[in-house]
């Protein structure tokens, strides 16, 4: 299928391209006061989710008003747990709340794979609204969270800065650890699956709590089911973004995937040696660098492009963009991006 930019598609994938395709972690919505206009108007974040034609309108807002090279299709990686029978709720300026948790092996039975086409169907239905309204001007993204981190949420209940419930469940139940782990990789597949068949053109896999794990650890309750994912879905690209998990750079090279998120922590030339010359790489600007004057987001943006280089690299931030960012700044960063000359 022909799209007016395939920039994305082509640099995942290794393709020549004549010059760096550019998107941003969180572009749909809170900066944007396009966005805060639509939520002010319902009653809650779920609300917008759940409601296909609103979820698309957001989802496209970033691509006529940033000019970004993609669109990210609007939702969350919760809608998952929720799927699978842990009902979250979203509370303003405190975030993601489940009142029910996994702690025992009667907790995990009653959780189960869904069938997403059913559970998730307004995920499936936002995405078709919004390809159809692209209409070919640029790709789509579709996303899910990484298993371990959808399990943090799922023995937490909620945020945390240590995660230390959900890590003390890896020491003191392994065997409830790893199960939990493959039922949230099993519908973690299914569902992207599903959103690849509703028309996302390349996926983008978040491990956002990778960090927080040893690197041990990682490789046994992280990477080995974000490489399942990997290894499960071949129909479009794929990208991991392992927020932290600069100590497993290495073996994200060996994934089946294609592109590599790097997160502003991780150093670009290192980066590359440790993960090889196969992959793409994405990122990785320091978010908080858009704080700061448009002749200083220029300067740092055209000294972040010329050490990626040319190839294999998608342009972003090294995580999502924060709500009180203004729009100008970000657009800044975007148009500087697409005017670099190597």
């Amino acid at each position: 299928m022909g799209y007016e930019n395939d920039l994305i598609l082509r640099a995942a994938r290794g393709e020549t391209v004549e010059r760096t395709p550019v998107w941003i972690m969180r572009q749909a919505g809170r900066i944007l006061p396009e966005y805060r206009a639509i939520r002010q108007s319902l009653s809650g974040f779920k609300e917008l989710v759940e409601t296909p034609e609103l979820a698309a309108e957001v989802t496209i807002q970033p691509v006529d008003i940033l000019g970004v090279d993609a669109a990210i299709i609007f939702s969350d990686i919760l809608v998952v747990p929720e799927a699978m029978g842990l009902e979250y709720q979203m509370i303003e300026n405190k975030g993601p709340y489940f009142e029910k948790t996994i702690q025992t092996l009667a907790d995990l039975e009653k959780i189960n794979v869904p069938d997403v086409d059913d559970t998730l169907h307004y995920v499936m239905e936002a995405i078709k609204v919004t390809k159809k309204e692209l209409n070919n001007r640029v790709p789509l993204i579709g996303f899910a969270g990484a298993p371990w981190t959808i399990f943090s949420y799922m023995i937490e209940g909620q945020g945390s800065k240590t995660f230390s419930k959900a890590k003390k469940m890896l020491y003191t139940n392994k065997q409830l650890s790893h199960q939990l782990l493959e039922k949230i990789a099993q519908t973690t597949i299914k569902y992207l699956k599903a959103q690849i068949k509703a028309g996302a053109d390349i996926v983008q896999i978040f491990d956002s709590w990778a960090g927080i794990l040893s690197y041990e650890q990682y490789l046994e309750f992280g990477m080995k089911y974000v490489s399942m994912i990997c290894n499960a879905i071949n129909e479009v690209p794929v990208t991991v973004f392992a927020k932290g998990a600069y100590f497993a750079r290495k073996e994200m090279g060996e994934l089946n995937c294609n592109t590599i998120g790097l997160d502003w922590n991780m150093d670009i030339q290192k980066s590359r040696e440790l993960i090889g010359k196969d992959k793409t790489l994405q990122g990785n600007l320091d978010p908080c660098m858009l704080y700061s004057d448009f002749d200083t987001i220029k300067l740092e943006t055209s000294k972040m492009l010329s050490s990626f280089g040319p190839n294999r690299h998608i342009a972003n931030l090294g995580h999502g963009v924060y709500p009180d960012m203004h729009p100008d700044k970000v657009r800044c960063f975007v148009d500087t991006v697409k005017e670099y000359k190597s």
